[in-house]
């Protein structure tokens, strides 16, 4: 029986613990998706599942669309015929470490043999993909474009015909890379064959899929380079201003994320038409999204391009309601999460109650401001997905080790603990336990995991941000049994 009460677990595709150097869309994933359904769980949240960028961030994407590459399986591209004489991927010197650099070249080779041995029977289905895709066409030529460009960044393109997107320049180039285009359409057919395969294990065993939606966009993307229009970019397709937030609980400098603002102005007049494309392909992909930034949906901060950091910027008025009627009208089935963590104001607040998302809470933010603060187990509210932590914080486990006397005093007695060995295990209880309709717990705390697994310090770009991996044999029965225990007492999930 599925109780409306949800219960979900974090994990990124890439910390599965998959042959290899990173995890994959191959067997660790349905042996997660079957740890997930013994353990009673119904939601499996991800982070962006795109081709990752700088810092190998999921959040720093060439495209709002395609699918990461190095996620594709090669076992499972070989078992299906696709790929064959292919060595199984080196094992990496550290199990619970990503190691991208490693997979990257690897899996160049992997997908060029695949696309040698199988383009050309495939190739009816892979034509299909592409005309019901349409974003796939100008990707394809955005990569093939910057593999030729040695990687140059966009606005360092030489040929600055094609970089304008020059009717006769496309033509030029779409017929001089056609065998390069081919190639990156057919890796972008093999990730959906393998995403939708994946989505549909998981739906048949009762597990909804979490996805997660930025808000803004690489400049250096196709998505800025196909659509400039609807981006806050000069006559040379360079930023005016940039995106991040103001000094905050992570960051004394605040965020400066450097990605391209929107021409909110500009998407209003063609009817939001960007936005509904984009969603529009969250929800062939994901049940649920998690809508990143929802502030910047009622007012984004602009930081002029160039400058050092995110102390000095200005809040500018987003599109609003404007928005997100367009989007209920034209893709009424996609379910959001709003994550509105951070400074909210008057407007953030009228946005989410009239829109009826549910809003999040993070357990860890809500004992340095008393007992009265609506993060708190007995203060949380229905409409909500109440987490303990998410990748941008510390583990459970980390954050109770380096909190302040006062946040411990008060997380003490709110979760009734006297030993530190209890805290974790106390706020994995009172999250599922809360009158959240949604909860969701990272892997690492149902793990007891440390600060070396922190999957992200924001603020901070490369190191070890983003590479932690679940270790080998660590989500098993004895693991699955207790946590299906603890959400058949919070009345959670999937109840036996």
């Amino acid at each position: 029986m599925k109780s409306e009460r949800e219960s979900g677990i974090l994990l990124h595709i890439t910390s599965l613990p998959s042959p290899g150097g990173i995890g994959t869309l191959g067997q660790a994933a349905y042996d997660f998706a079957d740890f997930l359904k013994a353990s009673g769980i119904t939601l499996w949240q991800v982070l962006p599942i795109g081709p990752t960028g700088y810092g190998d961030s999921p959040y720093q994407s060439s495209s709002t669309h395609a699918g990461n590459p190095l996620l594709i399986d090669g076992e499972m591209l070989e078992k299906e015929g696709i790929v064959s004489g292919v060595q199984p991927p080196r094992p990496p010197k550290d199990p619970c470490r990503a190691d991208f650099q490693q997979v990257k070249a690897e899996k160049a080779q992997l997908l060029q043999r695949a696309f040698e041995q199988s383009y050309h029977k495939l190739e009816p289905e892979v034509n299909a993909f592409r005309a019901a895709q349409g974003w796939v066409e100008d990707y394809a030529l955005f990569e093939a474009a910057r593999e030729h460009f040695e990687f140059a960044p966009l606005d360092a393109w030489p040929d600055k015909a094609l970089r304008m997107r020059q009717p006769q320049a496309l033509a030029d180039w779409r017929e001089k890379l056609a065998g390069r285009i081919d190639y990156f359409a057919f890796v972008q057919y093999l990730f959906d064959r393998q995403w939708e395969k994946l989505r549909f294990y998981c739906n048949m065993n009762g597990i909804k899929l979490l996805g997660d939606v930025p808000i803004y966009v690489a400049g250096d993307s196709a998505d800025t380079w196909v659509d400039p229009q609807v981006f806050r970019l000069d006559a040379d397709r360079r930023p005016v201003k940039v995106a991040g937030v103001p000094p905050d609980y992570f960051s004394q400098d605040g965020q400066l994320w450097g990605n391209p603002c929107y021409d909110w102005k500009a998407m209003k007049k063609e009817g939001y038409a960007w936005w509904v494309k984009r969603m529009a392909t969250m929800a062939r992909r994901f049940d649920m999204v998690r809508l990143d930034h929802f502030i910047g949906f009622a007012h984004y901060y602009a930081v002029d391009y160039g400058a050092p950091n995110a102390r000095v910027g200005k809040w500018k008025k987003g599109p609003g309601k404007a928005l997100f009627r367009v989007l209920e009208r034209e893709l009424p089935q996609l379910r959001i999460v709003a994550e509105d963590l951070g400074v909210q104001s008057p407007q953030v607040h009228r946005l989410l109650k009239w829109s009826e998302f549910p809003g999040m809470k993070v357990l860890q933010f809500s004992f340095g401001s008393g007992p009265k603060d609506p993060g708190l187990p007995a203060n949380v509210k229905k409409n909500c997905a109440y987490y303990t932590g998410t990748h941008d914080n510390d583990t459970t486990l980390g954050w109770w080790k380096s909190a302040g006397a006062q946040e411990r005093k008060l997380a003490a007695k709110v979760l009734g603990v006297k030993k530190d060995s209890q805290v974790v295990q106390a706020m994995v209880k009172a999250v599922l336990a809360s009158r959240a309709r949604i909860a969701v717990i990272p892997m690492q705390d149902y793990l007891g995991l440390d600060t070396w697994a922190r999957m992200n310090l924001p603020g901070s770009v490369g190191g070890d941000n983003w590479r932690w991996r679940m270790a080998p044999g660590a989500a098993d029965e004895a693991l699955a049994r207790r946590i299906a225990k603890l959400n058949q007492q919070a009345e959670r999930g999937t109840i036996q």
